[in-house]
């Protein structure tokens, strides 16, 4: 059949079972939003308030599925304003497709009304970027786009289509997706059992390329097959069960004692799906200095790119872990488990300024409402770091947050594309004031889907993350993180038409959470926390667990 470009697009992204796309018209896309009317009954567009937003929602919705999320921009600004959730996506191998306009072809190069070179742009944070220059590459382009994109180590891929071949024609015929099969690299599975049985206190340490490949009924199999401790990094929280005996909280600058200390006495560490990144492995020779490394990866790059490992496991995790479980034994570690047990009875509490809302009781309570499937948003400072600690999450995917890029501003459109991915589970977006001013223009989103994200400002005033470490680093020079600002969080909601809670006194957060999950509606609470509550305890940048801070004056 003969379809224009446009169409052929819409096409692509239904062959590949795309039903929700997210984004903003502009002049170089306005053929593919006439095909998206046409459309409309196959593909549901969700307009954002900004292209930025709109990048972080196709990222949440991919996060909280762990299909191909897709975002749509016009050329020239809207496609720039794609880079930073594009990069946010790339650093998290996060599966993206974005589709932006171009000027005509005959316009490429002459500096034309919102011309931008947006391929050579986006190439450093994408996994690849193309531009369509015939119309014979354009329905192969896209499919190839989603290819990349989901295969291997997944991650965001651009596609660019100048303004006249969305509107030409061509010959167009449906083919069906086509998964990549990664070849099976030659292992050394008997080194590997050998290092693991020859342990006497190993430690398991898991990243997002658990819940990436699916793989984490056998991160649970293996961990019990080992009886081995389990921490994880920020993006493989949900990897294995928040209440299995055997799990011990997250890892790095601002994970739990107990792991810290796990990492400093282990003699065998293994990390399946992990970068060793440096909020992880701070001092990296002295990382390693007592454990041998084990090391399961589909990404050969990052074998050896930050610790050198003694044995690596390439390929799907699905397939690698299934084969050490072929060959491992049953193994016991009780006493290790129980030293690590009283080394997380000495994690000392951080004590809470009296008179405010305590950040770890407005995230209990959060905890004690949610199920196993809802799922909990961040943004990036103290607040993340503190809904890592306190929450508990059982199933993959339940837990969304920037890790590798720290992108403040990440979680309002991400809780957007997280609660149309997932109508079926509540979503709590958990922020900080810093953060929310970000992209707080969302807002306008919630309200326009009424889609049920509980907006939850942990609001200290203050730049929190940024001043804790000029406390602890620049002699309390605050410069620049007590802005002064005089948001007024729950007034502005309400400008938008979004209910506004605010919350000053400690008695009163049971009761707001209470009262805004119970509304099934966009609301925003704003819980007035100390600007001197701190997260702990905290491995300074360069260091190990030896030098854990553990209180502050």
């Amino acid at each position: 059949m003969k379809l224009n470009g446009s169409d052929i697009i819409c096409e692509c992204l239904i062959e590949q079972g795309v039903d929700t796309v997210f984004g903003y018209p502009g002049g170089a896309v306005l053929n593919i939003y006439d095909a998206l009317y046409k459309y409309s009954d196959r593909i549901n567009h969700i307009l954002t308030a900004h292209e930025q937003g709109a990048s972080h929602a196709a990222d949440g919705y991919a996060r909280a599925t762990g299909k191909v999320g897709v975002v749509i921009a016009t050329s020239g600004p809207g496609a720039t304003n794609l880079i930073t959730g594009l990069a946010t996506a790339k650093m998290d191998s996060s599966p993206v497709v974005a589709i932006t306009g171009n000027v005509t072809r005959d316009g490429l190069g002459r500096d034309s009304f919102q011309e931008v070179d947006i391929k050579s742009i986006a190439a450093p944070v994408t996994k690849k970027s193309f531009r369509v220059m015939s119309m014979e590459e354009l329905a192969p382009t896209i499919r190839e786009a989603f290819r990349i994109a989901s295969s291997g180590r997944k991650g965001p891929v651009l596609v660019d289509v100048p303004k006249d071949i969305s509107a030409m024609e061509t010959e167009f015929e449906r083919v069906s997706p086509v998964c990549d099969v990664a070849a099976t690299p030659d292992n050394d599975y008997k080194r590997a059992v050998e290092i693991i049985k020859s342990s006497k206190r190993p430690f398991i340490y898991a990243g997002g390329g658990v819940i990436s490949s699916g793989a984490e009924k056998l991160l649970l199999e293996l961990a019990h097959r080992m009886d081995a401790p389990v921490c994880c990094s920020l993006m493989g929280i949900g990897g294995i069960p928040g209440g299995d005996p055997l799990y011990f909280g997250n890892l790095g600058m601002h994970g739990m004692y107990e792991t810290g200390m796990a990492t400093l006495n282990a003699d065998c560490i293994i990390a399946i799906g992990a970068r060793f990144s440096d909020r992880v492995a701070g001092d990296r020779e002295k990382f390693r200095e007592n454990a041998s490394i084990i090391h399961f990866d589909i990404d050969e790059r990052e074998i050896d790119k930050n610790v050198v490992t003694d044995c690596a496991l390439l390929g799907d995790i699905k397939e690698t872990a299934a084969r050490v479980l072929e060959l491992l034994p049953q193994l016991e570690h009780g006493e290790w488990l129980k030293t690590i047990e009283n080394w997380k009875k000495e994690r000392a509490a951080e004590p809470q300024e009296s008179g405010y809302p305590s950040p770890q009781h407005i995230l209990g309570k959060i905890q004690s409402m949610k199920g196993d499937g809802d799922i909990i948003v961040t943004d990036v400072g103290q607040h993340q770091m503190w809904a890592a600690q306190v929450c508990s999450f059982n199933k993959p995917r339940t837990f969304i947050t920037s890790g590798g890029l720290g992108t403040m501003g990440f979680g309002m459109g991400a809780s957007i594309g997280a609660s149309l991915a997932r109508p079926d589970c509540r979503v709590t977006l958990v922020t900080g004031d810093g953060s929310f001013h970000m992209n707080l223009n969302e807002l306008v989103t919630l309200k326009s889907y009424n889609i049920p994200v509980v907006v939850c400002v942990m609001n200290n005033s203050v730049l929190g993350m940024v001043r804790q470490w000029q406390k602890l680093f620049y002699g309390r020079r605050f410069s620049q993180t007590d802005p002064h600002r005089a948001t007024d969080f729950s007034s502005l909601a309400r400008s938008f038409g979004v209910e506004g809670i605010t919350v000053t006194k400690p008695e009163e957060v049971d009761s707001a959470l209470e009262r805004a999950y119970a509304l099934n509606a966009p609301v925003v609470i704003d819980f007035k926390i100390s600007p001197d509550a701190n997260v702990l305890p905290m491995i300074p940048p360069g260091k190990t667990a030896a030098e854990m801070i553990t209180e502050l004056e």
